[in-house]
């Protein structure tokens, strides 16, 4: 085991390799402060905060027994895993987020696993939220317990659309349009709204939920005051755990404000799996079987209680993210002053002092009080056609995305072997996701399709150490 920073750990949560020795960059290598690890390869974004105690460490590894290993049809012999379905995508949180990190949409034949298609129909639902499509509900879950029908299947085709930038090199983004088959339950309404959104990396997510609301709030002012097409604003959504409307960092259109709740609802609409948060199975009023399906654990509800759910939500609120590399390459030097000049760190912010976390009980105070480098502002923004779903979501509207943090995307195809990025995957690494920027990043874009080959390689390297 590499690593600079030593921990305690099961077995399988090993990393390889080290990274750069330290520099004057003013972001320094640390990019969650004193929770930083020092770790590459394959288990890069599996590692616990650095500055945990030894009594949270022991808590991190059963909330990753619970995170990673499948749950089963009820009934089983297994009553603390069953329950899975009635309609699910996956059969544990870490089917989707595979070590931790990144999905990707299927291959050719396949059907999405770590790609999602939420559903919805015109309207203001329940608390300012969507309203769900009557007969598949919020989400479409394309596999399904024994006895129970599939909501069906989804097909994607891929349609290639190329440019060229000022120099003339060529290039080639792949547009991605869904449609849906052997329906279960019959027709979809006619006006079903559609949004794919593909699993992303988990790291630093309880660092990010440290970062003081007014922070972000400022991040909208200060766009605001600006000149510039630059005008992020933030999401409004309900929490269920808190029983209240509070601002959103979660979910690609911060359409989710804690990590309790997106764990929560996860686990209810990803598996089927129901929890004191969400005590419903997710199945609608058309969908009998489902309905009529076998509880987990001989009918007990909920399948997933209040502590085991605590040890989950507290597993990825202490997942540490790693450290940048390279940082005095000349290279990834030139690389940042690109960034900054394309105005690409308005909305990717770098920094932030995180106060105290918001739910101490399923968190850690070891996150408070870091300076950390996510680069983002956790604001909503226009995107532009090209990458807008259509479907609003909260206080989002169809073309607005949240801009996602940066750091550890240079890991990702270290992690999961691939380096697909955006919202449903499409774009093919770091360059192709700058080239479907438009709306308020469309300035961003043209910057960037000015640049020599050079130029764009240092771009990209920069962003890969973070």
């Amino acid at each position: 085991m590499k690593l600079r920073t030593p921990i305690l750990l099961s077995a399988s949560l090993l990393a390889t390799g080290l990274a750069a020795a330290p520099t004057d960059d003013p972001h320094g290598e640390k990019t969650g402060g004193e929770t930083t690890v020092f770790a590459t390869g394959r288990n890069a974004f599996s590692f616990p905060a650095a500055n945990l105690g030894d009594a949270e460490r022991t808590r991190f590894v059963i909330g990753n027994s619970f995170f990673k290993r499948n749950w089963v049809q009820a009934p089983a012999s297994t009553k603390a895993r069953d329950g899975l379905g009635p309609h699910f995508i996956a059969r544990s949180c870490g089917g989707c987020h595979v070590n931790d990190g990144r999905g990707a949409p299927p291959k050719p034949g396949d059907q999405p696993v770590s790609l999602l298609m939420r559903l919805s129909v015109p309207g203001v639902g329940a608390h300012g939220g969507v309203v769900p499509e009557p007969t598949y509900g919020y989400q479409f879950n394309n596999f399904a317990v024994q006895g129970v029908k599939p909501e069906g299947k989804v097909d994607i085709r891929i349609e290639e659309i190329a440019g060229k930038f000022s120099d003339g090199g060529a290039y080639t983004l792949v547009k991605p349009h869904y449609s849906f088959r052997d329906l279960g339950y019959g027709p979809m309404a006619k006006n079903t709204l559609v949004s794919p959104r593909v699993a992303p990396q988990i790291i630093g997510v309880g660092l990010l939920e440290a970062i003081p609301e007014a922070e972000i709030l400022r991040n909208a002012v200060d766009q605001s005051a600006a000149k510039g097409p630059i005008k992020g604003v933030p999401n409004r959504v309900w929490d269920a755990l808190a029983g209240k409307t509070m601002l959103g960092r979660f979910g690609w259109k911060a359409n989710v404000a804690t990590i309790a709740h997106q764990t929560a609802g996860a686990f209810n609409g990803d598996i089927g799996i129901t929890s004191p948060v969400f005590p419903e199975e997710g199945c609608t009023s058309t969908q009998k079987d489902c309905l009529d399906a076998p509880k987990g654990s001989q009918g007990k509800s909920p399948e997933i209680d209040e502590k085991t759910l605590g040890d989950v939500v507290f597993y990825q609120a202490t997942l540490a993210p790693p450290a940048r590399r390279n940082v005095g390459d000349k290279v990834v030097q030139r690389g940042q002053k690109l960034f900054a000049e394309a105005q690409c760190a308005v909305c990717h912010r770098p920094s932030y002092v995180t106060g105290a976390a918001p739910n101490p009980a399923l968190s850690s105070s070891a996150l408070a009080g870091q300076r950390i480098h996510p680069y983002t502002d956790l604001l909503l923004h226009d995107m532009g056609e090209a990458l807008a779903d259509g479907r609003p979501d909260g206080q989002a509207n169809g073309r607005q995305w949240k801009t996602p943090p940066l750091w550890g995307v240079g890991l990702i195809k270290d992690v999961n072997g691939h380096n697909r990025l955006l919202h449903d995957g499409r774009a093919r690494g770091v360059l192709e996701a700058i080239l479907w920027h438009g709306g308020e990043a469309d300035d961003s874009r043209k910057a960037v399709l000015k640049l020599d080959k050079a130029a764009r390689e240092a771009l990209v390297k920069f962003v890969e150490a973070l």
